[in-house]
């Protein structure tokens, strides 16, 4: 296997594993979120639960179908609809949270180590399907982080680390 190919699949065995990680993460929160927290935000400008992953749901299907061959930014995507709630049910909520996730790893899992270097479009803008990966690793990433956040402020006292405890980095550390 040449230099090329093997950075080129450690870098889609590395994306691979923070989207599993963030899918995890959110997956945890999720969780132990109760279902009329979905639709609560903190201010006019925040989004709730609900928002954020039919957002991230909108951009996956998006940006993840036809991946290498069409602009990531599809005629059909209604961007905007996605920041108006409607109240989807938790069910259905979470059905999109998947859908989205799936098509994400089908695509990503598809990906070749030839691949890496070519040139995919977003929004018409050129970018190596590193950088696109990378885009996505970034923005999923945040929003995410919005998602735990909201989901330990909603369920605050009875929350349940995704990580390590508070107290408990000691047990981590090498001995």
């Amino acid at each position: 296997m040449s230099d090329h190919s093997q950075v080129a699949n450690a870098f889609l065995e590395e994306s691979i594993r923070a989207f599993t990680s963030m899918k995890k993460l959110g997956d945890g929160a999720l969780a132990q979120t109760a279902d009329e927290h979905f639709y609560q935000s903190l201010d006019e400008e925040s989004n709730s639960l609900e928002v954020l992953i039919k957002h991230m749901h909108g951009n996956m299907l998006s940006r993840w179908t036809d991946f290498l061959t069409t602009d990531g930014e599809k005629e059909s995507r209604n961007r905007d609809a996605e920041f108006e709630g409607g109240r989807s049910s938790r069910e259905e909520l979470l059905a999109l949270w998947e859908e989205g996730w799936q098509v994400l790893f089908d695509a990503l899992g598809a990906l070749t180590p030839e691949d890496v270097l070519r040139t995919v479009r977003i929004r018409g803008q050129e970018h190596t399907v590193i950088g696109a990966v990378q885009r996505q690793v970034s923005h999923y990433g945040y929003h995410v982080g919005q998602i735990v956040f909201l989901s330990k402020h909603w369920t605050s006292g009875s929350w349940r680390t995704l990580s390590i405890a508070r107290g408990q980095s000691q047990t981590f550390k090498p001995s």
